[in-house]
């Protein structure tokens, strides 16, 4: 998957915009940050919780790490160039629909491709 399809998709969902956030790119909703870009754009980080991270982790540790915050764990990092196009897509929408207010998660959204 690359960078610009991640975007794409992402800025699709409802209410979403991109931002600078310090030396990356990021995806708000409701000025949340749930998706940041490296500069380098070889991997993105996902702010998912726990039951999504985890299951991740043990099903796809070829693409996907924990993505550290100092000593707490607070989403996946996903190398992109190895990454499955699906599994990244449903991280994201998971990330953003924790992110985002409850009238944005009832409409309509990017379908899983």
């Amino acid at each position: 998957m690359t960078i610009d399809s991640l975007r794409k998709f992402a800025l699709a969902l409802p209410e979403v915009t991109e931002q600078p956030h310090f030396h990356l790119s990021s995806f708000r909703v409701a000025g949340k940050i749930f998706v940041t870009v490296p500069p380098e754009m070889t991997h993105v980080h996902v702010f998912v919780g726990d039951e999504e991270r985890e299951p991740a982790l043990a099903q796809y540790s070829e693409f996907v790490e924990k993505l550290w915050w100092g000593k707490k764990v607070c989403g996946v990092r996903i190398a992109m160039d190895k990454a499955q196009a699906d599994v990244v897509k449903s991280l994201v929408r998971a990330a953003w629909a924790q992110k985002a207010p409850k009238r944005s998660i009832g409409r309509t959204s990017p379908q899983k491709k």
